[in-house]
Formats: structure tokens, C-alpha cells, sequence
């Protein structure tokens, strides 16, 4: 906590990474400046702009630091995962995933609390803002601050609760650690506040609007409210302020509100061999913000590099094994033939020694066979297939069109209709430029071909392309010798284009980029063009299957950081496609509506005592905890939960499938700790170490790691120190959390 308001100079970038608005650079040096910032609107829009600054999104790395992986950088000393697993921290020393986020956060949080008290003070007259885009404005502040305080509570459990900027004369003897139930208070505050907004377009939105990709929205505040609940009604958190019968309510009512607004789960089937399943699929696919096809994710997050940081060491280019998933998280995945887990319990503390559920119909003997969808789609394992090409025997196949200007040199053009033209060349140097690339071509590998089809009067021998950027003068082309034959009905034509790029000139293929079109030199020809695209291909070269046994290709190791060290790497997100020269890999979403579902089916199921029994939601909607949780099974083909199962028996499949369907999405850190069953999940963990005999076929022995991690401190993050000495020096108390001392 900073004992005085900082005079500072800041950049109001509404262009950060993930930005709403172009880059806008303001400075303010204190009280007055602010006075003038809030008298604009730009003003006020790039300072609320700054207040996104501090959201924390998912990483898969935070998955090494639970039971669902064990990291392969481990073998370097001094990395996070080797402190992580050694207990190797002090407070002044920690850091996490997302680092030490603790002044960041509460730096935000001044701001909108800045925000909060500034807006209402602004004239729309003077700012010439509609009373709608304020309130959207306002209705942003709060949701970003009740954002800011639940990833505060996850982290570190009660924290000061700061509603207003602080005065210089502000008392900081009188600051003080409140209750997590008071921040989850006002956190539902401010979510009710957020949605106290006008839903208009200019307002405060179910919908985004063109390029608002991140801003907040009335769908995140329903995902707020689900969490903070959540978490308030959990053993690690609770203090009876908050029951699970509140947390049914509003759980209830966030997944009814999102379910009336046109939000569904994920459930577009995958074609020409693009994944193995709709549950792949989504994870390989980029959230697009109008939600014309994804109307599953509320709140997208980064994209990331699975093929290079977390991939296999046979594809090249790869630097990491990363976070190698463990055998207990492939336990998990279920049978999908009988919907029954293969593996009922360990009968050693250490997780070696399985139960296995002989009624599930698993095989010890090939253990991969049968399961999950989700399985498949979220783990490398032995034999795994990695290449599922199907058809045209190209990795790459991409597409971009190109349309002829009605304007050129020489030439009359005439817009024929459905994407044709005529081309009437007058003499001299007759030429007609194309339309420009709306996208990167990324055609660093593959070949690059111009396809277009054509009808033409005459032959055409020395007809020539030249490849055009914004505001360059001359530029290269092709050698004056495209040929086009006479021909009265549509002709295909290609020219391959891939021959150039090992020319030093080669730059071609940025947006922006176009091509322009010499049509020989003489007059009274007459061409007709039509279906103008440049294609890039990049063929398949089928890549073996995965190969994970000792002495295979991406074969088990415990010193290679490049190898896994558990007989297994990760899958979800990538994209068999992506490779050192084209990382088509996945996003990892900070808010889905699978999410919503589970945290329903947790608080119902814990509230009623009975998974079956129906609660009512709200818009006209009843759900019983089995309910939601069988939505989730049945995007995935996985058989129903049966009716009839007692509280303790569905807690146990509940569990189960809040891990598999949210693996590696930044869940399992928190609900272990949540649930306050870290120390039994988290100080062993095993993988699978295959070995290949003289016959072809495989044995399986389990293998152990043991960490340090699991203590009682490890609930939560500790506060930095030099915060804590300060706070100590104002207040006499030390704030610091248990274990941390």
C-alpha cells in the first residue's frame, strides 16, 4: 500500500495487447490534470481504458504447479517449477505463474475507483458523450473491479477493501484485512450495480460490438457473479455469511441469464479432418467477438504456443515438453462405453498402485482404448495419432481472394457481375491493379500459386504480374511471359509464384499487398477474369504417432526439459496443423458457459443434498445438479450420470468431471485449494513409464515424483513483503499469511 498519491506520468494506451480502441497518450501530473483529463471524452475513455491493465488470464504453465502436470523445466535450476516443487520460497522471494500480483491489482482498482468517483461529475454536454456510452462506461469500472477483487480473494484470501481513491490525509493505522465474504459483497455490488445499465447497443451489452473484442460485458458480470458465489460458499472460504443455498441462486440465475441470451455450449462437429471431436475443436478455434459460431465463451483469453512449449521433441522447432499431463489426470477419464471411471482409488498414498473398476470394461493391457472423447482430445499418449489428414493430402490450404479495380491504365474495365470482369486493353502499357490483401498470406513455407479463370479474344503471350506494397515506387514482377491462350469459355489459369520468394526483393504478401495485371501490350485484346485468389499450400507429411515408450521418438525421460517426463504431453489447443512456421494453435478462455453449468451443479447438489432435485433458475428454466453436469457429458457423446446417486457418490463423479472438462484451463490450482484437499492430491504425482518389447507390444509401469508444494501455506500466495512491511510500520499488524512468516 503506497502511503501517498503518486505524482505520476502515465500512457492511457487503450492499444495494450488486448485493446479496445486505438492508442491514445495522455499525461496527467496530479488533482488538476485529472480536472482536465475527465473534460474530454477521448480523456475519459483512455483512462477508463487504463483500468483493463491488470486482468490475469489462464496459463497452461499454472497446470505444472497442480496434479494435473509435472513440468519438464524442472531439470533447470532456479526455474519456477523447480522452487515450486522444492518449497524453495519465502515471501520475499515468491512468485507464481502470473508472478506477484498483488500492487498491480490494487493499482487498477484505484483506478476505477478514480473512475467511479470522476464519471459522475463529467458534463455530456462538455465531453459531447450520449448519457448511454457514460453509463456503459460506469457499468465497465465496476465490472472490472469486481474482476480485480475476485482474482485478489483466489490468491490471497482477505485483503483491504478499498471502494474510493485515498486521500492524502487518508489514516492507513485505521486499514484493515476484511472478510472474504465482505469483498465477495461488494463484488456482487458492483456486478448488480454493472447491470443497473441500460442493455442498448450503446449501452451496457449482452453483445460486443465491432472492434470491442475485450471489453466487459454483461456476460462476464454473470461469470463474476458464479465464481465470487462459488468461492464464497467454499470450505476454504466460507464463514456462514454466505450458504450454498445463495450460491444456487445466483449460480442459477447467471447460467439462466447467459442460456436466454443465446449462449450454448460448443456443438459444431469437425470436418476434413480439422480434430477429432467437437470438444478439440473448440480449443483449437479462436473466439470470434460477434459470436457468430462460438456463442460458448463469454470471456476469450491468449492464444498460445501448445506445438513449441509444450510439445513433442520429433516436431521440429520445439524448445519444451512443458507441462507433461500425469497419469492421475488420465485416470480420470472415464469409460465411454459404460460412463464408469477405470480407476476407482489408489491403495497407496503414493498413487502407484490403482483400483481398477473391472465393471468399467478397461484393459491394464492398452489403457488408452475406449475412453472419454475429452481424453483424446486433451492428451498425447502413446501411439496417439498426431497426423489427421484427410483428403487432399495438405497440411495447409488457404485461400485469399483477390478482385480486379474497375479503373486501370490503358484498359477499359467493365464489372460483368458475380465477380467477373472485361478487360479491353487501348495500347501502349495496359494494365489493371487488384484489390488488397486483407490478411498475412504467412507463406514462409509451401508453394504460392495465383489461380484465376479466364476467357480471352486472342492469344496473350507476354502478359506479366507485378507484386505491389502501399506506397513503394517500380516494384518486381514476374518475366514478361504469361502466356493466355485463346479461349471461349471459362479457362483455368495458374501460375505458381512460389519460385520468388528465395529472391532477396521477396516481401509480397503483407495486408495491404496487392498484384497488378499487364495484359500484354497490345490494343483490342479483350479478357474476362473471374475467381481471382492466391493459394498457399503446404503438403502433408504424415507425422508418426506419438511415440512416448522408452527409446521412441518422444520417448520418456527425467533429465531432457525437450522429452516428457511422464509418458504423456499435452493436447488440448493444439493444432495438429501448427508447426515452426505456422502456430495455428488454440486459445484458453478466462470465462466459459461449461463453467457456468459445473459451478450450478456444485452449489445445487451441496445445497439441496440431492443431485436430482430440480431448482428453479429463473426465466422459466428448472435444473437439478445431474442436469447440468449431463449438458456437459452429452456435448462430448459421454453417457448420462444415473439417477439416484447419494450426495457423496456425485460429489465424487462431480469432482471428476470439474477436472476433465476444465483441464488446463487454470481451474484445478484453485478448486484443490478451494475444496481444502491440496495436501492429499498434491505431494505425489505419477506418470507412465511404457517400454516396447522384442514383439511390438508394451508394458506399463507408474512411476512417482514427490514435491513439497502440497504444505498448508501453499493456500495462498503470501503478500509481498515490502507491502507487508509497510503495513506492519502504519498498523502494528503483520498481515502476512500463515506459513509465510
Amino acid at each position: 500500500m503506497k502511503k501517498y498519491l503518486l505524482i505520476l506520468t502515465i500512457i492511457l494506451a487503450a492499444g495494450f495487447a488486448t485493446s479496445c480502441n486505438d492508442m491514445l497518450e495522455l499525461e496527467y501530473d496530479g488533482r488538476s490534470s485529472l480536472d482536465e483529463l475527465f473534460s474530454r471524452k477521448n480523456g475519459v475513455r483512455g483512462y477508463l481504458n487504463s483500468c483493463y491493465g491488470a486482468r490475469i488470464f489462464p496459463s497452461v504453465n499454472l497446470s505444472a504447479l497442480t496434479d494435473e502436470a509435472q513440468s519438464s523445466e524442472r531439470v533447470f535450476q532456479g526455474s519456477l517449477p523447480s522452487l515450486w516443487y522444492a518449497d524453495a520460497f519465502s515471501a520475499a522471494s515468491y512468485s507464481n505463474v502470473d508472478g506477484q500480483p498483488w500492487s498491480g491489482i490494487y493499482q487498477a482498482i484505484r483506478k476505477c475507483n478514480v473512475f467511479l468517483q470522476r464519471i459522475d461529475e463529467v458534463s455530456l454536454d462538455e465531453i459531447a458523450a450520449l448519457e448511454a456510452e457514460v453509463t456503459s462506461w460506469k457499468a465497465q469500472a465496476h465490472t472490472l473491479r469486481a474482476l480485480y477483487y475476485l482474482q485478489l480473494i483466489k490468491r490471497y484470501g482477505a485483503v483491504p477493501l478499498i471502494t474510493e481513491p485515498y486521500e492524502i490525509t487518508h489514516d492507513y493505522s485505521q486499514d484493515v484485512r476484511v472478510p472474504v465474504s465482505t469483498i465477495v459483497k461488494q463484488i456482487l455490488d458492483d456486478c448488480d450495480a454493472a447491470m443497473s445499465a441500460p442493455d442498448i447497443t450503446l449501452g451496457f451489452s449482452w453483445t460486443v460490438r465491432t472492434g470491442e473484442n475485450w471489453i466487459m460485458n454483461r456476460a462476464v458480470v454473470q461469470a463474476i457473479r458464479s465464481q465470487a458465489i462459488l468461492y464464497a460458499a467454499s470450505p476454504l472460504f466460507s464463514d456462514g455469511t454466505y450458504s450454498w443455498e445463495d450460491a444456487a441462486e445466483i449460480t442459477g440465475n447467471a447460467l439462466s441469464n447467459l442460456l436466454a441470451h443465446d449462449y450454448k455450449l460448443w456443438d459444431e462437429d469437425p470436418t476434413d479432418g480439422a480434430a477429432q471431436n467437437r470438444y478439440e475443436l473448440y480449443f483449437i478455434t479462436h473466439h470470434d467477438e460477434q459470436r457468430a459460431r462460438d456463442k460458448e465463451t463469454i470471456y476469450g483469453g491468449p492464444g498460445v504456443n501448445i506445438w513449441g512449449q509444450h510439445g513433442m521433441p520429433s516436431t521440429p522447432g520445439q524448445s519444451s515438453a512443458g507441462a507433461c499431463p500425469t497419469q492421475e489426470l488420465v485416470d480420470c477419464y472415464e469409460m465411454q462405453a459404460t460412463g464408469l471411471p477405470p480407476i476407482t482409488g489408489y491403495s497407496d498414498q503414493r498413487f502407484l498402485q490403482p483400483i481398477v473398476n473391472t465393471a468399467s470394461g478397461y484393459d491394464p493391457d492398452n489403457p488408452y482404448e475406449g475412453r472419454d472423447p475429452r481424453f483424446y482430445a486433451t492428451i498425447y499418449y502413446n501411439g496417439a495419432a498426431r497426423d489427421l489428414a484427410e483428403g487432399d493430402g495438405f497440411a495447409r490450404n488457404d485461400f485469399y481472394p483477390l478482385t480486379l479495380n474497375l479503373s486501370g491504365n490503358h484498359v477499359n474495365v467493365t464489372d460483368l457481375g458475380d465477380g467477373a470482369v472485361k478487360i479491353e486493353t487501348l495500347g501502349g502499357d495496359p494494365y489493371v491493379q487488384t484489390s488488397t490483401l486483407g490478411k498475412d498470406i504467412n507463406a514462409a513455407t509451401g508453394s504460392i500459386i495465383l489461380r484465376f479463370q479466364y476467357k480471352s479474344n486472342h492469344n496473350i503471350s507476354n502478359a506479366q504480374f507485378f507484386f505491389c506494397a502501399p506506397h513503394a515506387a517500380g516494384g518486381q514482377s514476374t518475366p514478361e511471359n504469361v502466356v493466355l491462350k485463346k479461349a471461349t469459355e471459362w479457362t483455368d489459369f495458374e501460375l505458381d509464384l512460389t519460385e520468388y520468394r528465395s529472391q532477396s526483393w521477396w516481401k509480397w504478401g503483407a495486408p495491404g499487398h496487392s498484384l497488378r495485371f499487364d495484359v500484354g501490350n497490345e490494343p483490342e485484346h479483350v479478357v474476362q477474369v473471374r475467381n481471382m485468389e492466391v493459394n498457399v499450400r503446404v503438403e502433408s507429411i504424415p507425422a508418426a504417432p506419438c511415440e512416448s515408450y522408452v527409446g521412441g521418438l518422444d520417448g520418456i525421460s527425467v533429465t531432457d526439459r525437450r522429452a516428457t517426463h511422464t509418458g504423456y504431453y499435452l493436447r488440448k489447443y493444439n493444432n495438429w496443423k501448427s508447426g515452426r512456421d505456422n502456430n495455428a494453435d488454440g486459445e484458453i478462455r478466462m470465462f466459459r458457459l461449461a463453467e457456468m453449468y459445473l459451478n450450478f451443479a456444485e452449489a445445487a447438489y451441496q445445497s439441496t443434498g440431492n443431485p436430482d432435485a430440480a431448482i428453479n433458475i429463473g426465466n422459466g428454466r428448472s435444473m437439478s445438479a445431474r442436469d447440468a453436469v449431463n449438458a456437459i457429458r452429452r456435448r462430448v457423446d459421454m453417457p448420462d450420470l444415473p439417477a439416484g446417486l447419494s450426495k457423496e457418490e456425485f460429489e465424487k463423479r462431480y469432482r471428476n468431471e470439474r477436472r476433465v472438462e476444465l483441464a488446463f484451463e487454470g481451474h484445478r490450482y484453485f478448486d484443490v485449494r478451494r475444496w481444502q484437499v491440496m495436501e492429499e492430491n498434491e505431494r505425489y504425482v505419477t506418470g507412465m513409464r511404457i517400454t516396447q518389447g522384442d514383439d511390438g507390444s508394451f508394458t506399463y509401469q507408474r512411476i512417482g515424483f514427490e514435491r513439497q508444494s502440497y504444505k498448508e501455506k501453499m493456500y495462498f500466495y503470501p503478500i509481498p513483503q515490502g507491502e507487508i512491511n509497510k503495513i506492519q510500520s502504519h498498523t502494528g499488524q503483520d498481515w502476512q499469511n500463515p506459513g509465510w512468516n
